[in-house]
């Protein structure tokens, strides 16, 4: 299977406002990528995935 990298930009709730961030993801597909993200963002900020916001998602050449 192929390994694909994910640019993926959005917003997540710091305090009272919302930090928009951009990061870059190896998945397989979308879907996991999403997960991954979460995963990270969550762990590195201790948020709940209801406060992380995904706006886009794109793949980029590896």
């Amino acid at each position: 299977m192929e390994t694909k990298t994910f640019q993926i930009t959005g917003s997540f709730k710091a305090g009272r406002s919302w930090e928009r961030f951009s990061k870059r993801v190896s998945s397989n597909n979308e879907k996991n990528a999403a997960e991954k993200l979460y995963s990270l963002i969550g762990s590195e900020h201790g948020l709940k995935r209801n406060l992380i916001r995904i706006e886009s998602m794109v793949m980029k050449d590896a």
